[in-house]
């Protein structure tokens, strides 16, 4: 899944893209308002991430003509202006939602999930959102999340992609360069630290006993498998 983020403050703009990066979108930038209609005219991108007040021409503005070209599209506002009538303006002038600087991670990823999942659910039986079933554990992937009998797991974008490429490859040892490829992109410097870390987080939150894994299993000197 695609994001434009329209950012002029470039600390700012790195800082929000390693956080939808880990999260496992793929993410163009934008310094100024122009560049953020270039690119969403060449990049057509899932969602947007918009800094309201950019040079050239302002987030409002910008917001203005993304929803006269497409309308469906979901945008966030994101800006220092922290009034609740600049929220307000946000809003009316097609903003799905505002988030004010500074922000802190948690906010921002449960506010990005939530228009993800507006995102699956605009998309008719794609087979990407569909849902699908590792052990006792059943991903929705429409929902960022998944169910084991009465306990709901959140996840990231990322960890839906891990989850589906071991399940549709079940019973196979991938490599590790082969889950970097398929869930990090091919642009992606490969590190074993990375998708260990990555791994070991979402075994603790999936897997019953994560010492005993049952759906990621470790293949030594080579990467991960999921046995069905």
């Amino acid at each position: 899944m695609k994001v434009l983020l329209a950012e002029d403050d470039q600390l700012i703009r790195d800082g929000l893209a390693e956080i939808l990066n880990r999260e496992g979108y793929s993410v163009v930038h934008a310094g100024d308002g122009e560049d953020a209609l270039d690119l969403f005219r060449s990049e057509t991108p899932d969602f947007v991430c918009l800094d309201i007040m950019m040079p050239k021409i302002s987030g409002y503005d910008v917001c203005k003509k993304m929803r006269v070209a497409r309308p469906q599209v979901p945008i966030i506002f994101i800006s220092a202006k922290s009034e609740e009538i600049d929220k307000v303006v946000g809003l009316e002038m097609g903003a799905d939602d505002y988030i004010v600087k500074p922000f802190g991670v948690k906010e921002v990823v449960a506010r990005i999930r939530a228009v993800t999942r507006r995102c699956y659910a605009a998309t008719e039986d794609s087979t990407a959102a569909s849902m699908f079933q590792m052990g006792d554990l059943e991903v929705f992937p429409r929902e960022l999340r998944a169910r084991r009998g009465e306990t709901t797991i959140e996840l990231s974008l990322r960890d839906i992609k891990i989850l589906r490429l071991l399940c549709e490859h079940r019973g196979q040892a991938l490599a590790r360069h082969t889950i970097f490829d398929h869930c990090w992109g091919e642009m992606y410097l490969p590190s074993s630290r990375t998708l260990d870390q990555h791994v070991s987080q979402l075994r603790r939150r999936i897997e019953v006993s994560p010492r005993a894994p049952q759906i990621i299993r470790t293949v030594h000197g080579v990467g991960y498998r999921y046995d069905g």
